[in-house]
């Protein structure tokens, strides 16, 4: 028993891991944009505002993939948990629960997340609003 208790340690830390950077990536995108903001504000250049749009979507496709790797080893974890103490192997290949479960794909469950999505659309939302308040002002 204690082989399994410590692979599923090894798992968990991992999926501790990829968790607290995808936390990381939306303080990130958050302070990206607030310092795009002010930077357009202090130069009363508008065009700033357009820059930001690119690293919104690149720390959103990072956050999709992110959250890939965490439910990947949240199925490796799973998969371990069953299995018998003489079967552990100490494997970390998560990779093989990409065709197994279709909530493993990157774009279409991941990246398109409820949760993912939902905190990049409100930043797209806020960007749009801010462009067209300054350009109309």
């Amino acid at each position: 028993m204690e082989n399994k208790i410590k692979h599923l340690e090894f798992i968990q830390q991992t999926i501790n891991r990829v968790a607290g950077n995808s936390f990381l990536l939306k303080g990130w995108s958050v302070t990206l944009i607030v310092g795009i903001f002010a930077l357009s504000a202090k130069d009363s250049n508008t065009h700033y505002i357009l820059l930001a749009y690119f690293p919104t979507f690149l720390f959103w496709f990072l956050d999709g993939y992110f959250l890939q790797q965490e439910r990947l080893y949240r199925s490796l974890y799973d998969e371990v948990r069953k299995k018998e103490e003489n079967q552990i192997d100490f494997s970390m290949n998560a990779q093989i629960f990409v065709e197994k479960d279709k909530r493993n794909t990157w774009l279409e469950s991941t990246f398109c997340s409820k949760t993912v999505a939902a905190s990049y659309a409100v930043l797209i939302t806020i960007l749009f609003v801010v462009m067209v308040f300054t350009i109309n002002k």
